[in-house]
């Protein structure tokens, strides 16, 4: 619980490209900082000179246009091998090293930064693209450009470290991510680009005090944010951005199903994710989750399938976590949609086997499917499977809940079967 609030603090000090985690399975504190106001536009952009910007270069984006559609659809080789032209073209501007560590970034986040192989290579990334825009920013500290890709990177390397329960380094980059935000955002009428970190602050400022009172001595250190504005302004970057209109559409899909509880306003903008990049693995299997809960079963059946056929297939960003998400949808699907108990039964053990495999079994899905299979054993009046499973439910599930009540009657009844 402590290190999950510790995330949260620092979400609020991080460029919003730092998303939650994960999506969790469920069907239906930072030393004191000084105040940083971020509600105010210092310099008119008549008045900014953008010569030598990359970020606002439309040949740049139109050059990049496809690199930056792999990224998210997991085309990684395509993607990065456009960077490279990029850095050898621009071998002292931050945006190559910057986007070839977004790639990076987009290699681990599928498997709920349990994966640790691509750590080195993305600190590396990101540190360059550090070094590469401090360079800038110290020749001229009204180059916004500079600052937005200094706070992106401190705020990637920031996440990461939390991730592994590095807290100093976390910190510490939160903090230096905020201090390049508070310059950033005054370009903000420039482009939607700058706009993207002002609309997480503006959500989650309001979001996290009246969501974990305890952290409101924290906050008193942070400007006051606008959640209604927040959202506004995600959805105008979602709209109008070219870098950061995927990541926009990512953080408003998690906040209106996590934060808000709004999975029906949440649908759209993930049907939208997973059809505009079918290959990216996160994306299907959120999609699939919000198709479950609002009863869209044939595109959660269709979707799940093509996640299970693309593990199959051993495709980039397509491992046991999704596979646990399909495997379970199916399950259920064939046990109450079909009436195919056999099917029914081999999906939930193969939900149980990719839990496993990624070491989520503390609940979610693996404690459904082991549910499940119990409750069709008892049908089957097979005690001895009915028993194996109720002992993982009583273990597993939480004390309050029916499943845990449940398990535990027939348990104490039918214990010695």
């Amino acid at each position: 619980m402590l290190r999950s609030l510790f995330c949260i603090c620092l979400g609020l000090l991080m460029l919003p490209f730092l998303g939650r985690a994960q999506t969790p399975d469920t069907i239906r504190t930072p030393p004191p900082m000084k105040t940083v106001a971020l509600d105010s536009v210092g310099v008119l952009p008549s008045a900014i000179d953008t010569k030598g910007w990359l970020l606002m270069d439309k040949d740049i984006q139109m050059e990049l246009d496809g690199a930056v559609y792999n990224i998210y659809n997991f085309k990684f080789d395509k993607a990065e091998k456009q960077f490279r032209s990029l850095r050898r073209r621009y071998p002292n501007h931050p945006m190559a090293y910057f986007m070839l560590g977004l790639s990076t970034w987009w290699k681990i986040r599928p498997t709920n930064f349990q994966s640790t192989q691509y750590d080195k290579p993305f600190f590396a990334y990101m540190d360059t693209a550090i070094t590469k825009a401090q360079a800038l920013y110290d020749a001229d500290n009204h180059n916004y450009e500079a600052s937005f890709f200094l706070s992106a990177a401190y705020g990637f390397d920031a996440r990461l470290h939390a991730e592994r329960h590095d807290w100093r380094k976390a910190t510490v980059g939160a903090r230096r991510s905020l201090n390049y935000l508070k310059k950033s955002q005054e370009a903000n009428g420039l482009s939607p680009e700058f706009q993207f970190g002002q609309a997480l602050f503006n959500y989650y400022a309001v979001w996290i005090p009246d969501n974990y009172p305890l952290l409101k001595p924290v906050l008193l250190f942070f400007p006051k944010g606008d959640k209604k504005l927040g959202l506004e302004q995600l959805r105008s970057v979602a709209v109008n951005g070219f870098y950061t209109a995927t990541e926009a559409r990512v953080f408003l899909m998690g906040i209106l199903k996590n934060e808000e509880n709004n999975a029906e306003e949440a649908m759209p903008v993930a049907k939208y994710l997973a059809n505009k990049f079918p290959d990216n693995g996160y994306f299907q299997r959120f999609y699939a989750l919000l198709a479950y809960d609002q009863g869209e079963f044939t595109d959660c059946e269709r979707v799940s399938r093509e996640i299970l056929d693309k593990i199959n297939k051993g495709m980039p960003g397509y491992e046991g976590i999704s596979g646990r998400y399909a495997s379970y949808f199916l399950g259920y699907l064939m046990q109450n949609r079909y009436r195919d108990i056999a099917k029914a039964k081999d999906y939930y053990q193969r939900c149980i086997v990719f839990a496993e495999s990624t070491g989520d079994t503390s609940g979610g899905f693996y404690l459904f499917a082991n549910a499940n299979l119990a409750r069709l054993a008892v049908k089957d009046k097979d005690l001895p499977a009915a028993k194996r499973y109720y002992e993982v439910v009583a273990d597993k599930a939480d004390h309050k809940s029916e499943q845990y009540k449940e398990a535990k009657a027939w348990l104490k009844k039918n214990g010695k079967a």
